[in-house]
């Protein structure tokens, strides 16, 4: 597919998309501000707070990302019954995202608060219970998928954070029923147990993540890349791999071909949240019945949008689109 042919992609079609996110929902919460003094009651810091900011993070920030570029977006995980979830379910809401699938519990909605002094994050409050969640919650959710599913989806998303929501019995019975309705399913990966997601149709760890299922860690190099992506493609039964390479862009690794995506050009301030935008700009991609090596390549591109940008980002549609005009495709 040419680059006229994308562009048209991204500004005209990615609303036909339908696509449902399914992993560990969260907030993130920043506060920022400027440092000029110690308290004198404890040797810390002292932040003047200027601005605060919340944005959706984890799998919620998959999610984000799908409705900045129009998608048809279902998020489903687990929440508590606090302000936190308010202030997503209101996020939500305000994107256009089908919040049916978020399931209530009593532990507390994950939510990360950063306080920020200058660029120096200085100080990151955990509200989390991370305890594998099961019994009637896991169930509400893998019926809640299989609904979504007869519903006719285009692409399944499991979005791993580690936070309780993706048991092997929960991502299991995902992949089930994705394979059993004839629909990919993409995992963003968290720890080394990657039987979970085995048979899994594409995962997207980073060099970090993928060392962490290797007994020798491997450099961010192309053939040691290649080399542990096979290697871990058998050992778990995994279709396909795209190895997000911080610095030196992507690589998608598939049965016969491998394909090494440089990064653009780009000052890096920050590159939490860029695995999210792979994964979504990705998902989308399938969904529009891209062909795999275009979808990485935008997602390379969102990618260097966002890690220009400081804290959780989400990229927009108009932002992807601007993208793809600036550069040519090789």
């Amino acid at each position: 597919m040419d680059r006229q042919a994308l562009c048209e992609f991204i500004s005209e079609k990615t609303g036909k998309c339908k696509i449902l996110v399914v992993g560990d929902v969260m907030l993130d919460k920043y506060y920022y501000g400027e440092v000029k003094r110690i308290s004198p009651e404890a040797p810390v810091p002292i932040t003047h707070v200027m601005e605060e900011k919340e944005t959706l993070g984890g799998a919620a920030n998959v999610a984000h990302n799908l409705a900045l570029l129009g998608c048809q977006t279902s998020i489903c995980g687990f929440v508590g019954n606090d302000y936190h979830c308010q202030s997503l379910m209101e996020k939500f809401i305000a994107r256009g995202i089908d919040i049916r699938g978020l399931v209530p519990t009593e532990s507390p909605t994950t939510t990360k608060i950063r306080v920020i002094g200058g660029h120096q994050q200085m100080l990151r409050l955990d509200f989390e219970d991370t305890e594998p969640v099961e019994g009637h919650y896991a169930d509400r959710m893998k019926n809640y998928v299989s609904q979504k599913l007869n519903e006719s989806m285009d692409c399944v998303v499991i979005s791993d954070y580690g936070k309780g929501a993706c048991t092997e019995d929960v991502c299991q019975t995902v992949i089930k029923f994705c394979h059993d309705h004839g629909v990919p399913v993409i995992v963003d990966p968290k720890g080394s147990n990657w039987t979970k997601y085995s048979r899994a149709d594409y995962i997207t760890p980073n060099v970090k993540e993928i060392n962490e299922v290797l007994l020798d860690p491997i450099k961010n190099e192309d053939t040691a890349v290649e080399r542990a992506a096979r290697y871990v493609m058998r050992k778990f039964k995994l279709k396909n791999i795209i190895v997000t390479r911080s610095a030196k862009g992507l690589s998608l690794v598939q049965d016969e071909d491998i394909i090494h995506i440089p990064t653009r050009s780009q000052e890096v301030f920050d590159v939490s949240g860029a695995g999210d935008t792979v994964i979504a700009v990705f998902a989308m991609a399938l969904a529009g019945g891209l062909k795999p090596a275009d979808g990485a390549y935008m997602a390379n591109l969102a990618a260097s949008v966002v890690v220009a940008k400081l804290g959780t980002y989400a990229v927009s549609k108009e932002e992807l689109l601007k993208e793809m005009q600036e550069v040519e495709l090789s």
